[in-house]
């Protein structure tokens, strides 16, 4: 098996918000952990509307997904999770700005996150072999 680790090209040396990868890729497919609105330059979370939370997630991902030598077109599983359902639209329209084309399968739920987060997404993408 070869399994590879895959970091946020921003997490700052000895950044860790648990016992978790920020990807893991293994046999073309990447495995992306959830993900929320954290600036991995200062290691805070950002708080703000879910449209600006579900960008920077969204980018968070993409940052990843980008490490690993594949693009948002790549992935093929999302699975988000919102604090307030309710809060659906107008999270999916900024998430629709992000996807063209076959846009990825999903699911959303309604879940209890960490204090204050409105947001966290986590994806499978398909990568290429290194």
């Amino acid at each position: 098996m070869n399994k590879k680790r895959i970091d946020h090209p921003q997490r700052k040396a000895g950044f860790v918000t648990g016992a978790y990868s920020d990807g893991v890729l293994l046999n073309g497919f990447l495995f992306v952990s959830g993900q929320a609105s954290i600036d991995f330059t200062t290691s805070r979370f950002i708080s703000g509307t879910i449209e600006e939370e579900t960008r920077r997630t969204l980018n968070n991902i993409k940052a990843i997904v980008e490490a690993s030598g594949a693009s948002l077109e790549d992935i093929v599983k999302v699975s988000v999770h919102l604090a307030d359902i309710r809060d659906f639209d107008k999270f999916n329209m900024t998430y629709s700005e992000y996807f063209g084309g076959i846009k990825p399968a999903r699911t959303t739920v309604q879940s209890v996150l960490a204090e204050g987060v409105k947001i966290e997404i986590d994806c499978i993408a398909m990568a290429p072999s290194k």
